[in-house]
């Protein structure tokens, strides 16, 4: 076998397969022989029937896979003999002018081009500059967490008149273009949180309502055309209310509202813990230091992001971008040309990206263990069960989650690739400057939005 490589330029190459008889007929008739031995063909017993009528029935798709499997491992090993640093993966050349006999005496050439990584060059210095912004807790957004917090621990109640964030519990009819019911119409009973209501004059008339009320809505006006949100209140499906265009009747059933939970200690115990806090302005420090840790996650991203912009658009490198976009097209059938134009843009950048990261971590010696996946696939799974109870789950039980959860590979992987940005990440703010600055969450979210 003979494999070669030819330089196009410093980007692309074609790498040249050279496959003679000897390097295959021994591996076929091997192959020929083991399924002779295996095989139940009428006419002879089990494990005895001739390795030349396996031949004759099979030995063409028999070349085929061992050619094919030879193709992959050599070409495989060559790349990595060599240290051919590649982008995607080698795309064979398709050429017509070749007939092979496929009986076993051909000499095969097989053609791949191969898109070669550029040279990247990454110089960070104490010039390049970031702004790393400390996000405090502005008074909405706090009285809104604290709001939320005591109605977690609260109890409903039924009050005789509805109010802002009550939900209504109700019969929906769905009407006729002149009003009436529609007969075989959708009907449902359901419940109307009124603070999911996006329409403020909508909003305004669900307000004073009491049982037994009756009255015309647009569903899709109210609910800011949530088909998610439409779909699970008429028990349909997501399609459907999609599309959905006509008007229901509301009859009110019940109305019902968690009140919020008194500040006492009972209260405060339950959320953090026998005596740790006391009084409603420890629990307003708490809470404001809770919050303020999810900003931190929020600017956090920010600052990545900025680094990754600036980088990706000042460490120049060029790319094999007509190989890229052939093998994008040759591993994604269904890709068309318009999709590939498209998406082409993103792609390459995050492909920069991923080039300068691997220099960071090889310049740099950057090491990514087991421990770091752990731990950080860790406070992960942690931040998710805060959203939906502060109090913290215990050491053990979390640790056990983590290591269910690093079981399945899609997650493992997708958590260290985390975790590698993370390296990097670390790696430039201690080298770059930062210039810190405090911002209120309300104008950080206007300035994340602006972007």
């Amino acid at each position: 076998m003979n494999i070669t490589q030819e330089k196009i330029d410093n980007l692309n190459a074609v790498v040249k397969i050279k496959i003679s008889p000897e390097d295959y007929t021994e591996k076929v008739d091997k192959t020929i022989k083991e399924q002779a031995k295996k095989s139940t063909l009428p006419g002879f017993r089990k494990g005895m029937v001739p390795a030349a009528h396996i031949k004759k029935m099979y030995g063409r798709s028999i070349l085929v896979e061992t050619i094919n499997a030879l193709l992959s491992e050599n070409l495989n090993k060559f790349l990595t003999e060599n240290k051919v640093e590649i982008l995607g993966q080698p795309v064979p050349v398709v050429d017509n002018t070749k007939d092979f006999k496929w009986d076993g005496t051909d000499d095969f050439e097989f053609d791949y081009e191969i898109g070669l990584a550029p040279a990247v060059e990454v110089n960070i210095t104490a010039k390049d500059k970031f702004t790393q912004y400390n996000v405090k807790a502005d008074d909405e957004t706090l009285a809104s967490r604290i709001k939320n917090i005591r109605r977690s621990y609260g109890k409903m109640t039924n009050p005789e008149v509805s109010a802002d964030d009550d939900v209504l519990y109700a019969e929906l009819a769905q009407l006729s273009p002149d009003g009436s019911v529609f007969e075989g119409g959708i009907t449902n009973t359901g419940s109307i949180r009124l603070d999911q209501v996006k329409d403020k004059a909508i909003l305004k008339s669900l307000i004073g309502l009491k049982k037994d009320a009756v009255l015309e809505l647009d569903l899709q006006k109210a609910l800011g055309n949530n088909q998610a949100v439409i779909a699970k209140l008429l028990n349909i499906g997501e399609d459907e209310a999609k599309d959905l265009q006509s008007k229901f009747q509301v009859t009110v059933k019940n109305i019902n509202r968690l009140e919020e939970s008194d500040l006492n200690q009972e209260f405060f115990d339950k959320i953090f813990g026998e005596g740790i806090v006391t009084d409603e302005a420890g629990f307003t420090a708490k809470i404001t230091e809770e919050i303020e840790g999810m900003f931190k996650q929020d600017a956090d991203r920010k600052l990545q992001n900025d680094m990754y912009t600036q980088l990706t658009e000042n460490v120049k490198m060029d790319l094999p971008d007509e190989f890229l976009r052939k093998w994008l097209k040759a591993t994604n059938e269904k890709l068309s040309d318009a999709e590939l134009e498209e998406g082409y843009n993103d792609f390459a950048k995050n492909l920069k990206w991923t080039l300068i990261e691997n220099k960071i971590i090889k310049d740099n010696s950057i090491e990514i263990k087991y421990e770091d996946v752990f731990q950080t696939a860790k406070q992960r799974l942690d931040a998710q069960f805060r959203m939906y109870s502060p109090a913290p789950m215990p050491e053990d039980q979390l640790s056990q989650y983590t290591a269910t959860f690093l079981q399945e590979k899609d997650n493992a992987n997708r958590i260290f690739e985390e975790v590698k940005a993370i390296k990097v990440f670390e790696y430039i703010q201690s080298v770059a400057t930062l210039d810190q600055k405090d911002i209120a969450y309300n104008k950080f979210q206007e300035l994340v939005e602006s972007v």
